[in-house]
């Protein structure tokens, strides 16, 4: 099989399975699961085909795997699709078919298959458990099945066909239907418990504010198709031409050329898509999903594709960009990226769900990868972009091991505690050893452990490229923001596994199944080796050891690839000891944290935790400036000023009037004229008819009688005329 056809075939898998267990398999568990998982499989089979033979092809860049059809008829020819792998696709599907592959596996454990189903589970709710017998006649309370398990599997079937066609797209159209595919199953997905009201907020939350930013994506796409009229990447991002001329052509709206405006209207899309600010509120209360959802929208998926976007069209956002200059779309990237990567970062600290610390995490994760690619550097973006995937999937998979090993224990000791709530935990490393340790290591990647673990690497070469080209104030956000998430993430790991239980259901919590050990295996040597294919070749002493190949490979997507920043040690010495810093610190200061005690941060922080705690107030803000007003206008405004007052005022007076001329009408001329005139004629014919009747007796005689006195006066009147006549 070619690799075009097998590029075509990658997405379809997911896409099948999602159709048959909704059509077929959706009473039969086991089959849903196997379907599903089967599809993740052949998916991921075929990406690693197309990524071998990607790699060992020469100049991927200048010759990618690419093949398209006429799919819509234009006025004047036909707009295409087709598929398209270049060295940066190629990256993008390895780990989106590892972590898709491995979240699915997970699901399988995460949603208890095999468990008996719950006492009182109901659809639309967490499940809460079942009662079952041992050999020895005792009660025990077990973890049970999901109660709509099928769905959750066919849902993510089509969650990952939108990924994987957004992936492979070679072009913005079907790029943005992938995109809007994965939309329409976050929303579905984070609303999978409907039956929770915070459920179905954060659902309309999450789709209306994405909303937001794909209108103004969609604009961007309209207008790049109306300044170059086709949407192909190829066409437009890989032809020096077209880019020279988007870069001079105005676009007559705050001096902006019309590449400057499309790449700050695409970007606006991926401010929603990945929860940069201001419209990062939504991702946060996506947590209410199941954690195998959280994984998929934080990891693999949904908020990757808006920085995949922005990384797939930089030529586009720096075109003409002369002598290292920052286009105007790069200094809005910068500016949000790195500020959202510091601002999400103080969040964290104060977040005592270890879910939601693991979702302000990827917040400014993203920051990091957005302000890099702000200040032009591509390939660290990229780079980020991929460790990330690996080990954020990791931590938000062992994040759902640790709270399922919790959730035993709540069912175990009947101990009404929050399982998510890390002032709850303590000493699950006993207790959970392959998550306590699979976490340690997507932890340390997280913050940027020196040497051994990929978030240094990738972190490293963002600071390394902001400091060479001399943007210190992204160097510093940066690194300040590295330094709190060391903080916020040992922070984490001493509170859920070292010291000692802080409640009974942790001191009865257990290792998950090997269905959700195995992917956080898997997902750990990816975390650690994945960085080791970035080594720049000018570091000290293992610089050069290993190939800097992801440089070498990735880097072939541009027209010009991207040359190293000199190596320089301040970088490199602020981002180790950002991260050892950070972690001693958090291990510092919450080592000794015992039951009942308060946040040792919040004593030391006073009236700022508060303010972190909350978030800094942004719902709040948003409830006031937002919703509030939307409401008055849609309640007050519309409902009872224009709606009851104004239209129905109108309609109301309208009626009155014709009320009144209806009544005009019917009291003075329907009912004196004519019905008058219709009476009058009835009366007259009813009287004259009564006078007649007389004459009817019925006898012969007489009528032969009046006949003949008819007759004779006839003949009279007859004869009188007749007589007159001749007299003239």
């Amino acid at each position: 099989m070619t690799t075009e056809t097998l590029i075509w075939l990658i997405p379809l898998p997911p896409l099948l399975a999602f159709f048959l267990i909704v059509l077929f398999t959706n009473r039969y568990r086991g089959v849903s699961h196997t379907i599903a998982v089967g599809a993740a499989f052949l998916s991921w089979l075929g990406s690693m085909v197309v990524f071998l033979r990607a790699i060992q092809t020469h100049e991927l860049g200048k010759h990618p795997f690419q093949s398209s059809i006429p799919w819509l008829p234009l006025g004047e020819g036909w707009f295409s699709i087709g598929v398209l792998i270049d060295p940066l696709g190629a990256a993008t599907l390895f780990f989106v078919a590892w972590t898709i592959l491995m979240i699915f596996i997970y699901s399988v454990g995460y949603h208890n298959y095999g468990q008996p189903e719950g006492d009182h589970d109901r659809k639309g709710l967490p499940p809460h458990g079942a009662t079952v017998i041992d050999e020895h006649g005792h009660k025990h309370k077990v973890p049970s099945i999901e109660p709509m398990y099928s769905r959750f599997f066919a849902f993510i079937g089509l969650f990952a066909f939108g990924m994987y066609l957004l992936v492979v797209s070679d072009n913005l159209l079907t790029l943005f239907v992938g995109w809007e595919i994965m939309g329409l199953c976050s929303y579905l997905l984070i609303g999978f418990w409907y039956g929770k009201p915070s459920a179905r907020a954060a659902m309309i939350k999450a789709f209306i504010t994405t909303r937001v930013g794909d209108v103004f994506m969609l604009l961007g796409i309209a207008y790049l198709y109306s300044q170059t009229g086709t949407l192909s990447f190829r066409a437009i991002l890989y032809n020096q031409e077209v880019l020279d001329t988007l870069a001079s052509t105005p676009s007559y709206i705050a001096g902006l050329s019309a590449a400057a405006l499309i790449g700050i209207l695409l970007f606006i899309g991926t401010v929603g898509k990945s929860a940069q600010f201001p419209l990062h509120v939504w991702l946060p209360d996506a947590m209410e999903g199941p954690t195998p959802v959280s994984a998929m929208i934080h990891a693999a998926t949904m908020v990757s594709a808006g920085v995949y976007m922005v990384i797939r069209i930089f030529p586009l956002l720096s075109a003409g960009s002369h002598h290292g200059a920052l286009t105007a779309p790069m200094i809005v990237m910068s500016i949000i990226g790195a500020g959202t990567a510091l601002f999400a970062a103080t969040i964290a600290v104060a977040q005592n769900d270890i879910k939601r610390v693991l979702a302000y995490s990827t917040i400014s994760q993203l920051g990091y990868m957005v302000a890099a690619l702000g200040i032009g550097a591509y390939i660290a973006a990229a780079f980020h972009l991929i460790t990330h995937a690996f080990f954020k999937a990791l931590l938000f998979l062992g994040s759902g091991s640790v709270i399922h090993g919790m959730e035993h224990g709540v069912l175990h000791t009947d101990d009404h505690v929050d399982p998510q709530d890390m002032m709850n935990m303590g000493g699950l490393r006993k207790k959970m050893p392959i998550t306590f340790w699979t976490f340690l290591i997507g932890g340390f990647a997280l913050s940027g452990f020196p040497l051994v673990t990929a978030g240094f690497w990738s972190k490293d070469e963002i600071l390394a490229d902001a400091f060479g080209h001399a943007h210190y104030g992204v160097f510093i956000t940066l690194a300040l923001a590295a330094l709190l998430t060391a903080f916020y993430t040992m922070r984490q790991i001493t509170l859920t596994f070292l010291g000692e239980p802080r409640s009974k259901a942790a001191e009865h919590a257990q290792e998950t199944a090997w269905t959700m050990t195995v992917p956080l295996i898997i997902l750990a040597i990816f975390a650690v080796s994945a960085g080791w294919v970035g080594i720049p070749e000018h570091f000290p002493i293992i610089g050069g050891m290993v190939p800097n190949w992801f440089h070498e490979f990735v880097g072939e997507t541009l027209l010009e690839k991207p040359k190293d920043v000199e190596f320089n040690p301040i970088p490199l010495l602020t981002s180790i000891l950002v991260a050892l810093g950070g972690l001693y610190l958090g291990w510092l200061v919450y080592r000794n944290l015992k039951a009942g005690q308060t946040d040792p941060l919040e004593r030391a922080l006073g009236g700022i935790y508060p303010v972190l705690k909350n978030k800094y107030y942004f719902d709040e803000l948003y409830q006031l400036i937002f919703i509030r007003p939307s409401v008055w206008l849609s309640e007050v405004f519309t409902y009872l000023w224009i709606d009851r007052k104004i239209i129905d005022g109108i309609l109301h007076f309208v009626a009155d009037v014709s009320i009144r001329v209806g009544a005009f009408l019917r009291n003075y001329i329907d009912k004196p004229v004519v019905n008058g005139s219709g009476d009058l004629v009835a009366d007259v014919t009813k009287s004259t008819g009564r006078s007649l009747r007389v004459i009817q007796t019925g006898r012969i005689q007489q009528y032969m009688i009046m006949a003949l006195f008819g007759f004779i006066a006839l003949s009279g009147l007859f004869y009188l005329i007749i007589q007159r006549m001749g007299m003239q």
